[in-house]
């Protein structure tokens, strides 16, 4: 029971990992009911201009608070320049306008700082601390903390502020919401701010985790998953969706991996998406749609 309790917390804690990144995607679909695939490439630019300015001698805290600033300057671009222009067009269409874009700032993170493999330390060490005769990482630890505190600030930032009532008012509907006064290119501006600072954070654990290189863009795909599972338009669904994800991952490789001579947790959770696509497509916390006839 005790190894069982181990694998089981030590699967829920990575599970916040995935959820991290899931939260963005999150944000920026109850803004706009779009799935912006180029949140991936978000977390390795903002990843790749933190450990570019460490590097170069710019303290801890300077060099976050610059790439905090570089991504709400890239967020009121990307408005300016892709979202505004494409206002009145279908989701589908914007779909496609975020996939180019993911190409775009990978490119100009090529262009800008190389295509080295960076390695990052936070100063937290990844060896096990035993509580109550269970041994956890402390990195998990240390970013299960980081992770209910972004939760906890981002709830009470969209539940309790003008911004936050804003932001539902455009979810639900965004032409009523324009006719009361919300502008629909602030409300983006600030969305995709937060989710640049989102995937920062996101970058940083991540980065610590497996080096700064390019194939943090790729954490996309393990964000896929939690999103089907916890709903495209729930931050707690995507924090509960990232835990059952890496809970059943680390079980299914210990319980069912042995039985299939191999690892399961590369593809385990998609099993557990499509079983939920066709039992409860919204999600557990996704807003179910429907539709008049």
């Amino acid at each position: 029971m005790q190894y069982f309790l181990t694998i089981l917390l030590s699967g829920l804690l990575a599970g916040v990992m995935y959820a991290m990144v899931a939260i963005g995607f999150v944000l920026i679909y109850k803004a706009s009911g779009v799935f912006n695939f180029a949140q991936g490439s978000m977390v390795l630019f903002a990843a790749l201009t933190f450990v570019t300015l460490t590097e170069h001698g710019v303290p801890f805290w300077a060099a976050f608070l610059a790439t905090v600033a570089v991504m709400i300057a890239g967020a009121v671009i990307i408005e300016r320049l892709v979202l505004r222009p494409l206002a009145d067009r279908s989701p589908l269409t914007l779909f496609m306008a975020t996939l180019g874009l993911s190409f775009v700032i990978e490119g100009l993170a090529q262009l800008l700082m190389g295509t080295d493999v960076h390695q990052l330390d936070l100063g937290i060490d990844d060896l096990p601390l035993d509580i109550a005769g269970l041994q956890l990482s402390q990195f998990d630890l240390f970013a299960s903390a980081v992770a209910i505190g972004l939760v906890v600030v981002l709830s009470v930032v969209f539940d309790r502020t003008r911004i936050g009532i804003a932001l539902r008012a455009v979810a639900d509907d965004v032409l009523a919401a324009q006719s009361i006064g919300i502008r629909l290119p602030v409300i983006w501006r600030i969305v995709w701010s937060v989710s640049g600072v989102v995937a920062l954070i996101a970058g940083l654990l991540w980065g610590a985790r497996q080096g700064v290189q390019f194939s943090l863009t790729m954490i996309v795909l393990k964000a896929m998953p939690v999103l089907i599972i916890g709903g495209f338009s729930s931050i707690a669904g995507a924090i509960v969706g990232g835990l059952l994800v890496g809970a059943t991952e680390s079980l299914a490789d210990i319980y069912i991996g042995p039985l299939v001579n191999g690892a399961v947790s590369n593809w385990f959770a998609y099993i557990l998406a499509v079983g939920f696509l066709l039992i409860r497509p919204s999600g557990l916390f996704g807003d179910r749609t429907i539709e008049r006839v």
